[in-house]
């Protein structure tokens, strides 16, 4: 029996295109960082490690925050720890950093003593990749003398690490393709998105709610496109932030955003989707939109603030789809063993549980009002006839005879009925203050619910020493 290898997934040539003719890659030997806008993980997604050399070092210090505020955290970005951070910046780096609406990459950095350590998260400082790499506590001496500048390093993506960059890539890349046809084929421009962490549904937020037909139409709209397996690249070029760019529309949709203002890399991406999208992107991306299928959930959550009115639309690709897929197949047939049906007959036999569930609760009620019009008129009989203690006062405790199990959550009905108000509104106070009954009324009538065990010879008792006091 033969045995097939299948080669790890590779990243076309043409995939990276430097348009500039003066812009160049900074060699390890010039002491210079690599730019974010054309770092490892951008011009090769699916590379996985790279030797580098370490350009500079610095304990990390959290930042300060005012009295009362909370800082904004990236989404999906893990919490730093307690102990040591070292702020890590490398020549070049396969580790993603948090950017352009893509959360931050984790991964692992080994040192010339062959020891790993853990990249918690990266971040965007100007124009450089910082890594922010956790030391065990009491070696932080030894952390600052294998990363000192000019030391060799490795920095890769574990298998976990790497199956988190795949789906965020999925995601992003898709997030392009759906916000191009939004634009192009409704002239719904996107306001915001987010890629939520796994396995939940990222969305695109868009001026109006969308009907089924406009969501299935854009859905069939994008997997045609995705079965044409349409080929992604990018463009980078160097930025000339005193050049102002003309508006550019292509096919419709508006492109040509701004750079964040405190990004001073010098470099200008843009990510092109062949013949769909062409938008500035830091992100990174598939090199193609080949297997990226597409779902959209079909509706939208309205979103209101102040003035204005917008939706979410909800969509999933790649593994996160996979996964979506997966955990619905497993609910449904869980489901439809619980009903002894096929999966096909799930909503007609859950159809049928909840009417006969309603039937039943009518049933009940009904019994229990006709049995509560049977026990009213049985209690205003012995109370007309005068039972009470000398004929003024009729008191009588009713205990349920279908659950006689009492427990400290347990409730009583406590009502009180009389001929003189202020009567039965002095009596309704003393059960409050002395019983605890919570509850209230007017006229000659009080009610209230005492929550607990009701025991005859404790709180019957007292309820016997009230009314007496009142007489």
């Amino acid at each position: 029996m033969g045995t097939v290898v299948l080669s790890p997934p590779s990243t076309p040539a043409e995939y990276f295109r430097i348009v500039s003719p003066t812009l160049q890659i900074p060699s390890p030997g010039t002491g210079i960082s690599v730019p974010v806008g054309i770092l490892a993980c951008q011009r090769d997604p699916f590379l996985k490690k790279i030797e580098t050399i370490v350009i500079a070092c610095t304990v990390s210090q959290p930042p300060s925050t005012p009295a009362g505020k909370k800082t904004k955290k990236a989404v999906s970005a893990p919490t730093l720890p307690n102990e040591p951070i070292l702020e890590v910046i490398l020549h070049d780096t396969v580790i993603f950093p948090e950017g352009g609406g893509q959360p931050t990459d984790t991964g692992v950095i080994t040192t010339s003593d062959g020891k790993t350590w853990s990249v918690l998260q990266a971040k965007r400082n100007g124009g450089h990749a910082v890594h922010y790499v956790k030391v065990e506590e009491g070696d932080l001496e030894s952390a600052l003398l294998v990363f000192t500048p000019g030391s060799t390093v490795t920095a890769a993506l574990g298998q976990d690490d790497y199956d988190r960059r795949y789906d965020h890539m999925s995601m992003h890349t898709s997030q392009h393709l759906l916000s191009a046809l939004l634009e192009t084929r409704l002239n719904l421009p996107t306001l915001s998105w987010s890629l939520t962490n796994t396995p939940s549904p990222c969305y695109i937020e868009v001026p109006r709610g969308m009907t089924v037909e406009e969501i299935r139409f854009i859905q069939s709209e994008a997997n045609r496109l995705v079965f044409e397996g349409r080929q992604v690249h990018t463009e980078v070029e160097e930025l000339d932030r005193d050049k102002k760019a003309a508006p550019v529309v292509i096919g419709g949709r508006s492109v040509g955003k701004g750079l964040p203002s405190d990004y001073t890399g010098g470099v200008n991406r843009v990510v092109v989707i062949d013949g769909v999208d062409r938008n500035p992107c830091c992100g990174t991306h598939l090199p193609t939109i080949h297997n990226l299928q597409l779902f959209l959930l079909p509706h939208t959550d309205t979103m209101s603030r102040s003035n204005t009115t917008s939706a979410r639309l909800y969509f999933l690709s790649g593994p996160r789809l996979i996964n979506y897929l997966t955990s619905a197949h497993d609910l449904l047939t869980s489901t439809a063993s619980i009903l002894s049906c096929g999966a096909p007959l799930v909503p007609e036999r859950v159809s049928q549980v909840v009417d006969e569930r309603k039937k039943s609760e009518k049933h009940i009620t009904d019994l229990e009002l006709e049995l509560a019009k049977r026990i009213s008129a049985e209690l205003s009989s012995e109370a007309t006839v005068g039972s009470g203690n000398d004929g003024h006062i009729f008191r009588k405790h009713l205990h349920r005879t279908d659950d006689g199990a009492q427990m400290t959550s347990s409730t009583t009905v406590v009502m009180v009925v009389g001929s003189d108000d202020k009567e039965v509104k002095t009596i309704g106070e003393y059960l409050k203050s002395q019983l605890g009954v919570k509850g209230g009324g007017k006229g000659l009538k009080w009610s209230g619910k005492y929550t607990g065990v009701w025991k005859e010879k404790n709180e019957g008792e007292r309820v016997n020493h009230i009314l007496n006091n009142v007489q």
